[in-house]
């Protein structure tokens, strides 16, 4: 084995594992930033602010705001939020893969 295969070597094992961190930070990111909406919509609107959301209703239903959300829109609002998760790890998948086939 020759001296100037280690390094090469080390350098390889670096840049790897500084894209494996990079795509798991965004992964994070996204995870974050969809959790919180979440938690916006499930426990704020359907619980925290039913209240205060009451005083609406959805135009041409006659339901009230923050029943409607505790009913129906904290599932149709994690519904969206599981596709645009989706969407968006697809995306980060990808550019993954292209910076890893770019530096092969």
């Amino acid at each position: 084995m020759n001296q100037t295969d280690k390094p090469d070597t080390l350098t390889s094992i670096d840049t790897s594992s500084h894209k494996i961190n990079n795509y798991w930070k965004k992964n994070l990111k996204i995870m974050s930033a969809l959790l919180f909406c979440w938690f916006f919509f499930s426990l704020g609107c359907g619980v925290l602010w039913v209240d205060y959301l009451n005083q609406y209703t959805i135009p041409g239903t006659g339901f009230k705001l923050g029943f409607w959300f505790a009913q129906q829109g904290s599932v149709i609002a994690f519904v969206f939020i599981v596709l645009i998760y989706a969407l968006m790890m697809n995306r980060a998948d990808k550019e993954a893969n292209n910076a890893n086939l770019n530096s092969k």
